[in-house]
């Protein structure tokens, strides 16, 4: 097993060099935290499946048209912090760049956009933009109620 959680994400980590692995770091890749390194540290694999489901169930559930996720990934925070623009004319970005989180694109049919979705056990994201990552919305930024 190459990492705590047992997804084995650092064997297809192109950084992986400059982090130094799960293991090696104790959960602390990038220097940072991970949330499903976290998880299991805090309550195990069945904590670890059950926040994954409870997210999974919060994503499916918001009712977006074609958003639908059967499964999150681990993805870095410097991958997918994107930056948003505000209505004044200003650009925020919510993530922080160490950090491990859940994620997912989907393709929007009929489109040249996809869906985002990060999250964690405190909040959730999702936005739609184009093609790496260009001309990013924000559609819904919420904090969750950790249980």
């Amino acid at each position: 097993m190459q990492s705590i959680c047992g997804t084995d994400c650092c064997m297809q980590c192109t950084k992986r060099a400059e982090c130094g692995g799960c293991i090696k770091t104790n959960g602390h890749p990038f220097g940072g935290t991970c949330v499903a390194a976290e998880c299991v540290e805090r309550g195990g694999m069945a904590d670890l499946s059950r926040l994954k489901q409870q997210l999974i169930d919060e994503i499916n559930a918001l009712g977006l048209p074609h958003l639908h996720v059967d499964t999150l990934y681990l993805l870095n925070g410097g991958y997918v912090n994107l930056s948003y623009p505000l209505p004044n004319k200003t650009a925020v970005s919510f993530l922080t760049e160490n950090r491990v989180y859940f994620g997912n694109q989907i393709e929007r049919p009929d489109s040249e956009r996809c869906y985002g979705v990060v999250c964690d056990e405190t909040f959730l994201l999702v936005s739609e933009y184009g093609c790496n990552g260009a001309d990013p919305q924000l559609l819904l930024y919420k904090k969750r109620s950790i249980s």
